[in-house]
């Protein structure tokens, strides 16, 4: 087995962030579960936590394309935004495969 690597202060926050935003809005939760899934790690069934979370590379290029930094951690208005775009755009281009 590999090297477990630690979760990143702003990594939790983060996943806080989103914990948070579903507390408040519980209808985003399967648009949660939808982004974790498709932009899960590979092989994350192999590696502690054993839960299908983005890489933090995936999370650190998203950020720096949305903000200009790595650090960021959105806003909930721009977070729910992101998963309600992310969420259309899973079923549209699942509509054109049919």
């Amino acid at each position: 087995m590999g090297r477990v690597r630690r979760k990143t202060t702003r990594e939790m926050g983060l996943y806080r962030s989103m914990v948070g935003l579903v507390a408040r809005r519980p209808w985003l939760l399967l648009s949660i579960f939808g982004l974790a899934w498709a932009a899960r790690r590979r092989f994350w069934y192999r590696r502690p936590p054993f839960l299908p979370l983005p890489p933090a590379s995936y999370l650190q290029w998203r950020m720096e394309t949305a903000y200009g930094k790595r650090d960021v951690i959105p806003t909930p208005s721009e977070a729910t935004r992101y998963l309600r775009w992310a969420s259309r755009m899973r079923k549209e281009s699942g509509a054109r495969r049919s």
